[in-house]
């Protein structure tokens, strides 16, 4: 056990595809027997790209939970990268904000450690977010260098439903940007208008027309990396994390998993329930600031009858209550994901068309799944959370701090939150 101040606590890494580190497993394994756990909250972090950087959000998080008998915590860690000039209130500082064009500091080297082998690709985009030319085709070869960053499109037997559709978020919901179907300086005017509308530029930095545009470049660079994560997430969560927790049942049959996630760790953890064995169920499911698609639960999508939401059976596979903690003032899921997700799908909805279909339920919770209760935070916490099934918690009263672009996207180390772990569990034995 290492890495936290809360005992008893434990560290379980996977690989980009899954795959637990062996070693650490085993001593979960062996920590809750000897631990004689009843409950274990499993939390997965977002986008952070070093052990260092996701333990020190555990420990901040985990801090916050009262001191239970045969409570016990696990920290995931799994392959995500971060860019430095993304601020995590309480735990790690926001970096300064760069006076000239280019990646922020150590933003290349996050990408090198994210995308192994893409030494070439990387140091190119670096160049050309350096030089930032006034040229129409170094723009188009910025964006086609960001896609190929990325994984290939599903193939067209997962678009139909079949082997790897679990991946996404729904049916009409690639995983990884097709964006780019459009012109170069259509996609990254559309970035950088709507980084415009929550943070103006520095007076002079960015001057120009295509010199603006180039600002909206930096962004869809920042995009394609997230639809990649996000994908990931994704794998890690049914993959690795799924059968992990069925290892975990089978040693110890009575012990309670609460399952707890932030941004893309929310994504995360939302898939583990996909890879338990048949019969085994987690005891509960809370995600706070979820980055994927507000109708990832829904077993009828209103824009495509027929077709379910990704993780549709997902709340049955979980004993206690599946509570989605949103807030309004997260603006990353507020204007960009919506964005990123209008330019990978949809060519018409960059006309304004059905702007609901393309949000993400941490900023205004989940969608179209039936009975889904509705709860302020402070209601919440003063009368429970239901004892089963789907329920929308409006965190938006403690999830309120951080500045443009995120906004409050990361604001999540609160005791408010931490309750709404256990109650979703029914509680601690």
């Amino acid at each position: 056990m290492a890495g936290t101040s809360v005992r008893p606590y434990w560290e379980l890494t996977f690989d980009k595809n899954g795959r637990a580190d062996r070693r650490e497993l085993d001593a979960l394994l062996r920590g809750v027997a000897d631990e004689h756990l009843t409950d274990l909250v499993v939390f997965a972090h977002g986008w952070n790209n070093t052990r260092s950087t996701a333990t020190g959000l555990y420990d901040a998080f985990f801090a916050k939970f009262p001191d239970r008998p045969r409570l016990g915590f696990c920290g995931i860690i799994w392959p995500s990268m971060r860019f430095t000039d993304e601020g995590v209130p309480d735990w790690l500082p926001l970096a300064a904000a760069p006076d000239r064009p280019g990646l922020p500091p150590g933003t290349r080297e996050a990408l090198a450690l994210a995308f192994p082998d893409r030494d070439a690709v990387i140091g190119r985009l670096a160049e050309l977010a350096e030089r930032q030319p006034a040229d129409r085709a170094r723009l188009e070869e910025f964006t086609g260098l960001v896609r190929t960053l990325v994984s290939p499109r599903p193939r067209e037997a997962d678009r139909n439903g079949t082997d790897g559709a679990w991946v996404r978020d729904t049916d009409s919901e690639p995983t990884v940007p097709v964006m780019f179907t459009q012109s170069a300086v259509e996609v990254c005017d559309a970035f950088a208008t709507a980084l415009e509308s929550l943070a103006p530029p520095a007076p002079g930095l960015f001057g120009g027309v295509l010199k603006r545009v180039w600002r909206g470049a930096l962004e869809l660079l920042r995009q394609g990396t997230y639809w990649e994560m996000k994908r990931r997430a994704g794998v890690v969560g049914r993959q690795g994390l799924g059968p992990a927790l069925g290892e975990l049942a089978a040693r110890a049959p009575e012990l309670r998993a609460h399952l707890a996630g932030h941004s893309f760790g929310a994504r995360l953890v939302s898939f583990a329930p996909g890879g338990l064995p048949d019969g085994v169920r987690v005891q509960s499911l809370t995600l706070l600031q979820g980055a994927f698609s507000h109708y990832a639960f829904t077993p009828r999508l209103p824009f495509a009858p027929g077709r379910a939401g990704v993780l549709s059976d997902a709340p049955a596979r979980v004993a206690g209550a599946v509570a989605c903690c949103w807030s309004r003032h997260d603006m990353a899921l507020g204007t960009l994901y919506p964005i990123a997700s209008r330019l990978s799908g949809d060519s018409e909805s960059l006309l304004g068309l059905d702007e609901s279909r393309w949000g993400a339920m941490g900023h205004d919770g989940m969608r179209a799944v039936p009975d889904c209760a509705a709860l302020p935070l402070a209601e919440a916490l003063a009368d429970g959370l239901p004892a089963s099934g789907c329920v929308n918690v409006d965190a938006g009263e403690v999830v309120r701090r951080g500045g443009p672009p995120s906004g409050a996207h990361s604001d999540i180390c609160h005791a408010e939150l931490a309750r709404v772990v256990l109650m979703a569990g029914g509680g601690m034995r």
